[in-house]
């Protein structure tokens, strides 16, 4: 079964976010407003704190655009701390951090490596009724592009917003758009 259109499933997670105690995320937290799921094998490894960090250069602007970013691993709130307190990259971080030692949120989002315990390198973007519009999965050596992903999020928002109306390859925010009709069928 396809995950792109399905509805995010219930789950209860701590998270870690700088300046505050631990606190309770649920689905019901996150309807409302645009999500990002942000999953990653571990803390403390190699690739994961530099697609953090410039997820964390794109957090301010995600958040004017109403969307809230969550990184998760199998990793408890607890490691998520630690490595916040002692990481130059992840110290600088402002979204919150959930624990999913449990992989409650990794086998919901289907991206757990059975057997191993990590999440595979996903990103998932869920709309403010809590369905998924965007994902992206790489493999463990391949990391994202917060730039990248920030588009793909303006352009949800965009056909979101605009019903009828569709964005092409590349599209940027102010670029034309499409309105799929038979007239455009093999003329594009």
């Amino acid at each position: 079964m396809g995950i792109i259109g399905s509805t995010i499933k219930p789950f209860n997670a701590t998270a870690f976010q700088a300046g505050k105690d631990f606190f309770e995320v649920t689905d019901e937290d996150v309807k409302g407003k645009w999500a990002v799921f942000f999953f990653y094998p571990a803390d403390f490894t190699f690739v994961c704190p530099t697609e953090l960090e410039d997820l964390g250069e794109q957090y301010a602007m995600l958040q004017k655009m109403d969307v809230e970013v969550y990184a998760v691993s199998t990793d408890t709130h607890f490691s998520h701390k630690a490595w916040h307190d002692t990481s130059d990259k992840i110290g600088k971080l402002q979204f919150p951090f959930l624990g999913d030692q449990n992989h409650v949120l990794a086998r919901n989002f289907d991206v757990l490596r059975e057997g191993v315990g990590l999440a595979d390198r996903a990103t998932f973007v869920v709309d403010p009724d809590g369905v998924i519009q965007i994902m992206e999965q790489t493999c463990e050596g391949v990391g994202r592009n917060a730039n990248e992903l920030a588009r793909k999020i303006k352009a949800a928002q965009y056909v979101r917003a605009n019903p009828g109306q569709v964005c092409p390859a590349a599209w940027e925010e102010g670029s034309d758009t499409l309105a799929p009709s038979l007239d455009l069928v093999g003329k594009i």
